[in-house]
């Protein structure tokens, strides 16, 4: 994030470097690199998705073949960079972060941009199931949306459909309440996971939105960390993101007492063992794969 990158990609590379200790198994160095809005390496000259939108698909592909050049040169191997989210209302939180207005126009800019970053960095497509669906903020409240199943199915669901056909390795699962489905956001709903696995054939990582923003909704029932991170772990995701101030009394988790009880979590069953295989086993290989290239 912002308050650890410093200076050009080359001056990032030399502190992603430090990172890998045995090149054979590297660290997962992820990064939000969508362009416009959300950027963290300022050398990004690249348009984003205010532009690429008006354009047609073919330029959204070399924009992110661009710009995963560059996250790749900084070391970063996994950008949580494609916003697979659509809507038509110029209103909603991510309007100005979206690739298209409309399920079709979203999905083939894309299903671009995987194709772009392959060979580069591991493509991540978020925030499933769909921010584009409320207007709210995620950062600071648990959005909802009644829309049906079936509706979900031929609109929203399209552009990660795509995604997911042209290859993308991970999907970020957004904190979103889709009624219809269940009332837990996306990120704690093993339902979602299973309808992420099942219904659109997702193999590769089920990856959580920061994990902080569920304790900054206002929602009581969400403002223990250890708590949902059980429940996100249990539900089937295998990357927790976490934006951490440097004092966790800034940021109300502490690392280590985290990882402390989500041990705690594993050994009293409240996370099933076959649950956290599962999961590693998926890193490990994705690692491997990595060290592959």
């Amino acid at each position: 994030m912002g308050d650890n990158v410093a200076g050009s990609a080359a001056d990032v590379r030399a502190v992603t470097a430090a990172l890998t200790l045995d090149p054979a198994l590297p660290p997962l160095i992820g990064i939000d690199q969508e362009g416009g809005v959300v950027s963290r390496l300022d050398e990004d000259t690249q348009p984003a998705a205010e532009e690429l939108r008006s354009l047609p698909p073919e330029a959204t592909r070399e924009a992110f073949a661009a710009r995963a050049s560059l996250v790749e040169s900084a070391g970063a191997n996994l950008n949580f960079g494609i916003v697979a989210d659509e809507t038509a209302d110029g209103s909603s939180f991510i309007a100005d972060r979206i690739l298209g207005t409309s399920p079709e126009d979203a999905a083939a800019r894309v299903e671009q941009a995987v194709q772009g970053e392959r060979g580069h960095v591991l493509s991540t497509l978020k925030h499933f199931p769909g921010h584009g669906l409320t207007e709210a903020d995620s950062h600071s409240s648990l959005p909802s949306s009644d829309i049906s199943a079936d509706a979900w199915r031929t609109g929203p669901a399209v552009p990660f459909e795509r995604g997911i056909a042209a290859g993308a390795e991970a999907v970020m699962l957004g904190h979103l309440c889709l009624t219809a489905v269940d009332s837990e956001p996306a990120s704690l709903s093993p339902r979602w996971h299973d309808i992420l696995r099942h219904d659109l054939g997702f193999t590769g990582l089920a990856v959580s939105d920061d994990m902080l923003m569920l304790q900054h909704s206002g929602v009581d029932g969400y403002a223990d960390p250890l708590q949902n991170a059980v429940k996100a772990i249990d539900a089937g995701n295998d990357l927790l993101v976490y934006v951490l101030a440097a004092d966790p009394e800034v940021s109300g988790v502490d690392p280590v007492e985290l990882l402390d009880g989500l041990e705690g979590a594993v050994a009293d069953g409240r996370i099933p063992e076959a649950r956290l295989d599962d999961a590693v086993l998926r890193l490990l290989e994705t690692r491997l794969a990595l060290a592959a290239r």
